[in-house]
């Protein structure tokens, strides 16, 4: 097994536990302790960029599509990034419909998106978690049963079924799994800055709906924008553990979201008025992201 793989132990894998647990349990921390892993680009050499990530990355949809199989866009927020930043040599192996296993795993043509890593890579962007919690079985899940009571929850309902907010685990059981891929870009990469970029605003931030332009029941639009607003926040916490950057793309898009008049939204909804997938970031959308990435890069701080 390689120590890409290797789980922490003694004091160090007690204190990862620790931090995992609180962040699965959806704790607020204070997750500025850890120092964020310096750019080792070098005096006067291109500064060698990867991109990982699933269709949030790539930018399935969106002019120009440069690789089908991934629905990967060279205007994605990666390229725009790249193209900004002074001296940048950008790979990007960002996938639609990536999930964490796609780290290690082929898919399709696409290689293992930890394959593109060695140890002259400089900057690692990560977005990933959103298809291990299960966005798109989720989103049909909730407009299949919002007919049931449109006014209502029943979509929450559903999930809670149980006796326990199964979403809330789908989060829990992603933040181990980000924690590997993590460790495994450090391993891959030691000298590299990584930033981890956690997911847009995808529904109203003040829990308001927009049947049926969203079609999902009216009190199941917070109990879906809190679930987002969980997996972000595990996102942080993680990257906090890993002594990697963390940058919020939900807060720069807030009043933005898929509810919002096309002239207005960086959020397509189910049914895209702009080029774009359904439910994801239109061209607009890429490019405010690749601005937030951009200012985390120049040194500001931002949200920890």
């Amino acid at each position: 097994m390689t120590n890409d793989t290797r789980p922490a132990g003694g004091a160090r894998g007690r204190r990862r536990t620790a931090v995992l647990a609180a962040a699965l349990g959806g704790c607020a921390l204070v997750a500025a302790s850890t120092t964020p892993a310096a750019a080792h680009s070098g005096h006067g050499r291109t500064v060698d960029y990867v991109a990982l990530g699933d269709s949030y990355t790539s930018g399935p949809g969106i002019p120009r599509q440069v690789d089908a199989g991934c629905a990967r866009s060279d205007h994605n927020y990666p390229s725009l990034v790249a193209d900004r930043a002074q001296a940048t040599a950008l790979t990007d192996v960002s996938c639609a419909g990536a999930t964490t296993a796609e780290m290690w795993q082929a898919q399709g043509s696409n290689k293992p998106q930890l394959d593109a890593l060695d140890r002259d890579t400089d900057l690692v962007t990560v977005q990933i978690g959103g298809n291990d919690v299960g966005f798109g079985s989720i989103i049909g899940t909730c407009a299949r049963l919002a007919a049931q009571d449109p006014a209502g929850n029943p979509c929450e309902r559903s999930y809670e079924a149980g006796g326990h907010d199964a979403l809330a685990l789908a989060v829990a059981r992603t933040a181990p799994k980000v924690d590997r891929v993590l460790r495994a870009v450090h391993a891959r990469a030691p000298h590299a800055r990584v930033v981890v970029v956690g997911y847009p605003d995808l529904l109203p931030d003040d829990g308001s709906g927009c049947f049926p332009q969203v079609p999902f029941a009216q009190k199941d639009f917070p109990y879906l924008r809190d679930t987002e607003k969980r997996l972000n926040l595990m996102l942080r916490l993680v990257a906090a553990l890993n002594r990697a950057e963390y940058v919020d793309t939900y807060g720069p898009t807030v009043g933005h979201d898929m509810c919002k008049p096309p002239a207005d939204r960086w959020i397509e909804p189910l049914q895209p008025a702009a080029p774009a997938a359904p439910a994801h970031p239109n061209a607009k959308g890429e490019e405010v992201m690749a601005q937030a990435v951009l200012d985390r890069l120049a040194g500001g701080r931002g949200r920890h």
